[in-house]
């Protein structure tokens, strides 16, 4: 009888491995391969050379802490396997003179790691085209859009996905869920469904039900954390939720949910895109209306209904199939784990397909009529004098603007509006709206989509307006047009100048009150107490255009910003001996100097880079406890932060770091300057590392 197979070592290959699979720049030691693509492992036996014919190799193959064959969790497959008894296949490669591929008595040969493959055809997040796959599974860094819907920017940011302990914060991650502390088994068989790891990583992100990893904070305190706007990239946040034992980070906003939520996802192999959304709609009692207050003055009033309009949001699109759906819905899936609403009792959002959000299918999986809202639903403004309200006017196209993601290979932005709606104004725009309304309407019973206790409004039959009636503005009645108009670029530390015109469209004269406003808004649209009023009286001749100049002095408005930066200016127009009203509106991101960052010389992998970086403070004013923050995958193994104590009024300093990067190709660096009067001046520059 033949002497049985010893197996001396085990040589798992993962640096050859990685390469193949795509996960090299994770590691080059440990073994991590994606899922439906061949992998090589080499098995030197102690005694003999392996025989065909004679010996036999059965391999076993295990996840999770209860590993169970019928769940998927377990497979056991051999050499001399038929094809379909197991997902899994085995086969000799090549055979030397004390060499085999697998062993025969039980050996423990090692522990990989085992990811999504969009690659891969038969994997359900398979993307065909590589320049995607380069973005949006590959690529370290990106950009996030923010300012406002005229004042467009982008916001760099670090992903990291693959910087050192990544993918371990990321599987410790799953592990911290909910669905995994509750039942361990089904979790592990799930696991390979993009659509439920999406779900959990969704609810993770956010610490609303668990010891997710940040917390989220729309206030205006945050000494206790770091103020979101400060942050600019996912891995000080990840090592820092891990290192703390698993305690969520404070603090966040939704461009930093979703950024983090970019990171694990890309980690773990699912494509995954971050998208903002201008002039984004939270509507909290799903009738597709977002009711906005104001008083006679024009400034907008705390809303009682806690529907809001954000200056922007920012949310996730995901790569994968939705056999959970009818046909033709797969593709790109809304992601959001910003903690707004709850879905089955958790708070996540999605995957909710991005067709059916366009084709109002608002019924299908997950939280479509939620994202569905938040790109289409109509604006109501109301005027609240003496105890009552008076609609101003109904706005189809305030919600939803300029959807932004980065471009394929480039520093571009990207507009994908097309993908969520069709054309404002468009026929087909006003008939997906209705059939949104009506599948909502028919999800629920008679009269709940408003109770008693809540704001009075239109009648539902008023409220979508026939198909072919244009929206209702202020000068279809009154036949008057407002518009504020900036003179200069608002820049922090600077006065803002603007003017109001006025325009009479009509053949009669018109005699106007304006009262002005400006107050500072939240980042999700919570107004604060007005610091700048006016009153202006127009006289207009038939057909005739006049400006009203305004300034807001920097020293009216330094006290009363908020660190988003945004102000609201409002104006309410009255036309004599009449009852109609004319509201207009305009938000004003101030803006800051970029910070500028320059390479000294040639980039080479493992030789020493010297990067200079040159900043300023903006303000009039002295700035005290000034930090710089500089990171950037590849470069820094970890953040560097610089104390830069005090700077004076307009002063502009440079200082010089050294580093020697650690991964070649295409990286960028980040810089943040933060102190007492400000958080977020920020810069950002693309290196190429040759090796």
């Amino acid at each position: 009888m033949a002497e049985g197979l010893e197996v001396a070592l085990t040589d798992l290959q993962s640096s050859w491995n990685n390469v193949q699979h795509h996960t090299d720049e994770i590691s080059s030691s440990r073994l991590l391969v994606r899922r439906g693509q061949a992998f090589n492992i080499t098995l030197y036996s102690r005694n003999r050379a392996f025989q065909p014919g004679l010996d036999n190799i059965i391999f076993v193959t295990e996840t999770g802490p209860l590993p169970d064959l019928s769940k998927g969790t377990r497979a056991v497959f051999s050499l001399e396997g038929h094809p379909g008894s197991s997902p899994w296949i085995a086969s000799l490669q090549t055979i030397g003179a004390n060499s085999l591929e697998g062993p025969v008595t039980a050996y423990k040969l090692g522990e990989f790691i085992l990811l999504f493959n969009p690659w891969c055809p038969e994997d359900a997040v398979y993307l065909e085209s590589e320049p995607q796959r380069q973005e949006y599974v590959m690529n370290d860094y990106g950009f996030i859009y923010q300012g406002n819907k005229n004042w467009i920017r982008p916001c760099p940011w670090n992903y990291g996905q693959f910087e050192e302990n990544i993918i371990d914060i990321c599987l410790e991650l799953l592990d911290k869920s909910l669905n995994f502390q509750i039942d361990p088994a089904t979790d592990c068989a799930l696991r390979g469904s993009p659509v439920y790891i999406s779900r959990v990583v969704s609810a993770m992100i956010n610490s609303n039900d668990d010891n997710g990893v940040l917390n989220g904070n729309w206030g205006e305190n945050y000494s206790d954390g770091t103020n979101p706007t400060e942050w600019m990239g996912s891995v000080a946040i990840l090592k820092q939720w891990h290192a703390t034992g698993c305690q969520p980070v404070r603090y966040g906003q939704c461009w930093v949910f979703a950024a983090v939520t970019c990171t694990v996802m890309r980690c773990l192999g699912i494509p995954t895109r971050v998208i903002t959304n201008f002039n984004s709609g939270h509507d909290t009692d799903g009738n597709l209306i977002i009711d906005e207050y104001y008083d006679n003055t024009g400034r907008i009033l705390e809303n009682k209904k806690k529907d809001s309009v954000w200056n922007f949001h920012v949310w996730n699109e995901c790569w994968m199939a939705r056999n959970d759906l009818p046909p033709g819905f797969g593709g790109w899936q809304v992601l959001d784990a910003t903690p707004q609403e709850t879905s089955n009792g958790l708070y996540c959002c999605g995957p909710a397909s991005v067709r059916a959000i366009k084709e109002g299918e608002v019924d299908l999986n997950y939280d479509t009529a939620f994202a569905f809202s938040m790109v289409n639903a109509d604006c109501m403004a109301w005027l609240v004098f003496g105890g009552k309200e008076q609609k101003l006017h109904q706005d189809t196209s305030t919600v939803g603007n300029f959807i932004s993601t980065k471009s394929i290979q480039s520093d571009e932005r990207d507009d994908i509006t097309e993908n969520y709606k069709y054309r404002e104004g468009s026929l087909q725009e006003r008939q997906v709206f209705l059939k949104a309304l009506q599948k909502l309407k028919a999800g629920r019973s008679p009269g709940s989509l408003r109770t008693e206790s809540q704001p009075r409004s239109v009648p539902l039959s008023d409220s979508p307006r026939s198909l072919a009636t244009p929206s209702l503005q202020p000068s279809d009645v009154v036949q008057v047009s407002l518009k504020f108009q900036l003179l200069d670029s608002p820049d922090m530390g600077q006065d803002i100048r603007f003017v109001l015109l006025a325009l009479n469209m009509s053949p009669q004269f018109k005699d106007l009150r304006v009262n002005l406003s400006a107050q500072s808004l939240l980042h999700d649209g919570s107004p604060l107490l007005p610091f700048w009023q006016d009153t202006a009286f127009i006289t207009l001749s038939p057909e005739e255009a006049k400006t009203y100049p305004c300034k807001i002095t920097y020293s009216q408005y330094s006290q009363y910003l908020s660190t988003d930066k945004l102000i609201r200016i409002s104006a309410l127009g009255e036309e004599k001996n009449s009852p109609e009203k004319i509201l207009v509106k305009k938000i004003i991101t101030l803006a800051y100097p970029s910070i500028v960052i320059n390479v000294l010389g040639a980039a080479i992998v493992n030789q020493p880079l010297s990067i200079q970086v040159v900043f300023s403070n903006p303000l009039s004013e002295q700035v005290e406890d000034c930090v710089l923050t500089v990171e950037g995958s590849g470069l820094f193994r970890r953040q560097q932060r610089v104390l830069i104590g005090v700077l004076k009024p307009h002063h502009r300093a440079s200082l010089t770091l050294e580093t020697i990067p650690f991964k070649s190709g295409q990286r960028q660096i980040q810089a943040n300057l933060r102190s007492n009067k400000f958080k977020d001046i920020k810069g950002y520059t693309n290196v190429y590392i040759g090796l």
